[in-house]
């Protein structure tokens, strides 16, 4: 998806594309952390807010703003170790 977003051509899909790559690093983060985050008042609905953020159709909303400012920069550094830790695991398979 990353790779989709970050391309040449420009679609209406770079939208969603880049909602589920949010979506994806806060599931994994989630994952982690929701042991102690759901003892927290309003946890759930404070997570349904931010997905409806993540999620809204305005060029500000939380996908846009998240990727840009957090994953974005994170990936731009450590893409070539991930394309090289995926082409060996490609090799192997």
């Amino acid at each position: 998806s990353i790779k989709a977003i970050e391309s040449s051509s420009k679609e209406d899909d770079t939208t969603w594309l880049t909602y589920w790559v949010v979506y994806g690093v806060f599931s994994v983060a989630e994952f982690f952390s929701d042991i102690f985050l759901y003892w927290f008042p309003f946890y759930y609905a404070g997570k349904c807010l931010f997905l409806l953020w993540c999620m809204a159709p305005v060029s500000w909303n939380g996908s846009q703003v998240l990727y840009r400012s957090v994953i974005r920069p994170c990936f731009l550094r450590h893409h070539q170790t991930v394309d090289n830790v995926l082409g060996s695991l490609g090799t192997k398979a």
